[in-house]
């Protein structure tokens, strides 16, 4: 079986671009390895969890594309299965861009990144997004209570894909809460 997300991310543009600067060998490599990148396991589970944003990008009718910011809470983007995440999605800049864009073409690209460890997992994904309103189930599952802020869709992300991706150029950052905890350490508290 071959993987999936070479399969959906390595057109023949991009194959011959690999061959071009001598690297289709490793291209071939990692369209063969034999890891299910369609279910995600518990390593991919945990990495979800414990993250408090991401990056969704979507493609536009005219073909440009637009990348958001998505955060909230540790936590709020969760596993519903081993193929789908959803989240609450809160009232923001009221631009629906992605919104707008995934009504024409569900597709999307997502980015989870762990600087402090340098780690990123890269999703592809179908996004459905659902009036608030018509799953209120569905509300209750995602939305956080704690978290103060209008819940005006659920959006769930159906994965079709995954890749983990090299650290070699992620610089580590780290929130304010990170720093306390790192700092407490070093003071023996």
């Amino acid at each position: 079986m071959s993987r999936r997300y070479t399969e959906l991310t390595f057109s023949d543009s991009v194959k011959s671009v690999q061959e071009e600067y001598g690297v289709r060998s490793s291209g071939e490599r990692l369209e063969q390895m034999p890891i299910d990148d369609r279910q995600l396991s518990p390593r991919e589970s945990d990495f979800i969890a414990a993250r408090d944003s991401f990056y969704i990008a979507s493609v536009g009718e005219g073909g440009w594309p637009y990348v958001q910011f998505r955060g909230g809470p540790i936590g709020f983007l969760r596993q519903m299965d081993s193929r789908t995440l959803g989240y609450a999605d809160y009232r923001g800049n009221r631009q629906y861009i992605t919104t707008g864009n995934v009504r024409a073409d569900d597709r999307v690209a997502i980015i989870l990144m762990d600087y402090p460890n340098r780690m990123r997992l890269k999703l592809m994904a179908r996004m459905e997004a659902r009036e608030a309103a018509d799953c209120p189930e569905l509300v209750e599952k995602l939305h956080d209570a704690d978290y103060k802020a209008k819940v005006e869709r659920v959006v769930l992300l159906h994965v079709e894909a995954f890749d983990w991706n090299c650290p070699q150029h992620i610089t580590p950052r780290y929130t304010v809460e990170q720093i306390r905890e790192i700092t407490d350490l070093e003071r023996g508290e």
